[in-house]
């Protein structure tokens, strides 16, 4: 499809009207809109697009991805948002789509809002705080290793029981939001850990309110959200790590980490437990902002 042909299709002419006559769009607003369009209207081509009735969601999602990709600014990716907003509601209004794909489009301020990702080294310090005179080091060493190995919620890890850890098979049954199940693979360090806290610690704490719920606090209860956040605090603090540590935080290291070290994202999006790969993409934006900051230290011409 040729340049003129594709304008013609996708309404552009049009919609520089709709933009100067029922918006009152000044001439920068007009020509910026409109450069904005065509540029999504180019992208939208690349993927076969013969028109914007073709358009899905997840298209524009993938193209505010590659607008951060080839280098644009929050700022300017911010405005080819509105532009791609108004122009499916010029669209809407005049009938030649029946639905707006753009509406629930992220803006780059939600990518910022990410929890900080610890390193690898961070990771392995935090892993390593808890200390053996301290009387539940094994539950947190266990718990720590299991919430970085296994990328689980919060929930998900107060919630796990003895019976979901298999040891044998390397896994970890996890019951995620809507109770759905997955299996997640786990690797030695945190197979170890867990197998020494059950034979050595657990059945000390047990004293029969344990429900069969793998970590327990020292009253022998399932711990609780608030008692799981105070745990990772303090081996937080301990572990002499300064940025800002949830336990999603860990989650999120998972999942980069995996990224990181060249994973598939439909891997990654089965063992987090995502209904949609889109929210598992979010995470190629960290990745690729870890590329960029390795880049830009050590290219001689970055």
């Amino acid at each position: 499809m040729s340049d003129e042909d594709a304008e013609l299709r996708f309404q552009l002419d049009r919609f520089g009207d709709f933009l100067t006559l029922e918006q009152g769009s000044s001439p920068q607003t007009l020509e910026a809109y409109r450069r904005d369009v065509s540029r999504l209207v180019a992208y939208a081509s690349t993927k076969s697009a013969q028109s914007p009735i073709d358009v899905t969601s997840r298209m524009l999602r993938e193209f505010v991805y590659h607008l951060k990709d080839v280098g644009l600014s929050p700022a300017s990716i911010r405005r080819n948002i509105s532009a791609v907003r108004t122009y499916f509601r010029f669209l809407l209004s005049d009938g030649i789509v029946a639905r707006d794909p753009s509406e629930r489009l992220e803006t780059p301020k939600r990518w910022r809002t990410l929890p900080d990702v610890l390193t690898v080294e961070e990771i392995t310090r935090l892993i390593a705080s808890p200390t053996f005179d301290e009387p539940l080091a094994f539950r947190d060493r266990a718990m720590l290793e299991l919430a970085y190995g296994a990328g689980l919620r919060v929930s998900e890890w107060i919630t796990l029981g003895v019976r979901d850890v298999l040891l044998e098979e390397k896994l970890v049954r996890v019951f995620g939001k809507g109770s759905k199940e997955r299996l997640v693979p786990i690797g030695r360090s945190a197979i170890g850990a867990v197998a020494t806290y059950v034979r050595e610690l657990r059945p000390r704490l047990e004293k029969g309110a344990g429900k069969g719920v793998l970590f327990l606090n020292a009253r022998g209860e399932p711990l609780t959200r608030m008692g799981a956040w105070k745990i990772l605090r303090k081996h937080v603090e301990q572990a002499g790590i300064t940025k800002v540590v949830s336990p999603h935080t860990l989650r999120h290291s998972f999942a980069t980490h995996l990224l990181e070290g060249g994973a598939d994202l439909r891997a990654v999006q089965e063992m987090l437990g995502h209904a949609d790969i889109s929210t598992t993409q979010i995470y190629t934006h960290v990745d690729r902002e870890y590329l960029r900051q390795v880049h830009k230290q050590y290219h001689p011409r970055a």
